[in-house]
């Protein structure tokens, strides 16, 4: 692949998918890490695990009304930059799901979250003040004070994002502190990160924060390799993990300068494809473009995120099958690294928590056998480049990878009929999951989709 992420190299082909193990404890990761390796995922996104904010009988539900017994967003809350918290569990258990990651060749990938602390000032730690220089170094000069416009660069960067205090990443002292919990995950055998906040940590045309005596931003310079810092740099070449940021798509969000440093989310791509699920029908949508400026082998896709489904519920109303059938068109592309959002346990469509056990595993879907075999579609598609058809009334997607595969998927809530171009080469195709044929007929695919269903084919 290129390294200049906003020029599309048309040859560069994406085989990795990602599940977000969201709110899973290291146990049930561990526990399951052959089920995942098993279902095609290369990666596994764990949620935050850094020392967090759990106050008195907090660490029991995903999400709690009477905030008693624990919510997701504590693990969102820094408290000390070690590993470890009430959520995912101790360091020993993160050491025994990294060796179960080895055993079935799965990449890990950490949630970090260095832009703000816990909501509580007074409830992070001692030995992370005295690692900064003390309270007055570890916060912007404004960073007590919470945005009231997003679009002002000034404020997005350097004041508190949601209320969360706005730590000062450009002090010398926390950048060491940070780094060496990077570098101590790297050792425990991390292999990428997914930067939280990200577009809230400014780059090098973004204001300078000069009352905290701050000269340049270089935050992102020093995580990613390209400078040291009081004798400590990135222990491994940034070049061999995977990294992109939670760059949220917004007015005046410097997304050029944000992708010479790492992939991003295509958030605004996420948002069309849930408008096609919601309408069962692209028709009169653009799903084809990844609407971003960013090269598309670089992307971060996904149907729903973990914010779009427990914080503003955004997604959380979609079934589990409409979620399914934008995974199985998402994964069957040449470009963008798809990101599964597990859902929790017992969820329904009236009860977004399910089971509301923080740590367990969430539902079966990461291994529905449509997941399974789009995931592992991909994988065999190293190379070939795709071609998108959609039919007339947008409700059936075809994803052609030149003469080697391709991938049906009715988004409709009847079926339909397909006929639609394909690369494919004339003859009789066996669907890999539910054994219906699909032919080829001078250049044109055919067959009958059921509703919200997908098929995969393979040469």
């Amino acid at each position: 692949m290129s390294k200049d992420r906003m020029t599309v190299n048309p040859d560069a082909v994406n085989t990795g998918t990602i599940l977000h193990a969201w709110s899973w404890n290291f146990p049930e990761i561990a526990k399951n890490m052959k089920d995942i390796a098993a279902s095609g995922f290369t990666m596994v996104q764990t949620s935050p695990v850094q020392h967090c904010y759990q106050p008195e009988g907090s660490g029991k539900k995903i999400f709690d009304d009477n905030v008693t017994e624990g919510n997701w967003y504590y693990y969102y809350q820094p408290t000390d930059w070690k590993v470890g918290n009430n959520i995912v569990g101790t360091r020993e258990q993160m050491i025994q799901m990294m060796d179960s990651a080895a055993k079935y060749n799965v990449k890990i990938i950490v949630d970090v979250l260095p832009n703000h602390t816990a909501f509580d000032i007074d409830a992070v730690s001692d030995d992370f003040y005295k690692a900064v220089g003390g309270r007055e170094k570890m916060f912007h000069s404004n960073g007590l004070t919470p945005i009231n416009n997003y679009s002002d660069r000034d404020q997005c960067t350097l004041w508190a994002m949601g209320g969360l205090p706005d730590v000062n990443t450009e002090n010398p002292d926390f950048q060491k502190y940070y780094l060496e919990f990077v570098n101590d995950l790297l050792g425990l055998g991390v292999r990428g990160f997914r930067y939280d906040t990200a577009k809230h940590i400014g780059v090098h045309s973004d204001p300078v924060d000069s009352a905290s005596g701050v000269k340049e931003n270089d935050f992102w310079d020093v995580v990613t390799g390209r400078k040291s810092v009081k004798g400590v740099a990135l222990s491994m070449p940034y070049d061999s993990l995977f990294v992109y940021g939670e760059v949220l798509q917004d007015k005046g969000v410097p997304e050029a300068e944000y992708a010479d440093y790492m992939g991003q989310t295509a958030s605004g791509y996420g948002h069309v494809i849930r408008e096609m699920l919601e309408k069962h029908s692209a028709k009169n949508l653009d799903v084809i473009s990844y609407h971003h400026q960013g090269a598309p082998e670089y992307l971060t896709t996904w149907v729903e995120s973990h914010d779009t489904y427990a914080n503003a519920h955004e997604s959380a109303h979609l079934t589990d099958s409409q979620i399914r059938q934008g995974w199985v068109y998402l994964t069957a592309r040449q470009n963008g690294t798809p990101l599964f959002f597990s859902r929790p346990a017992g969820s329904t469509r009236q009860n977004y928590w399910g089971n509301n056990v923080l740590g367990a595993r969430g539902n079966d879907e990461f291994k529905h056998p449509e997941v399974v075999a789009v995931n592992k579609f991909r994988a065999a598609m190293s190379g070939q480049k795709e071609k998108v058809d959609i039919s007339n009334n947008g409700q059936v997607l075809v994803v052609s990878r030149g003469k080697k595969g391709a991938v049906i998927v009715n988004i409709g809530t009847l079926s339909n009929e397909v006929d639609l171009p394909t690369t494919l080469a004339d003859g009789t195709y066996k669907d890999a999951v539910y054994g219906k044929e699909f032919k080829v007929r001078k250049g044109r695919l055919h067959g009958l989709a059921g509703p919200e269903r997908s098929y995969i084919l393979q040469k």
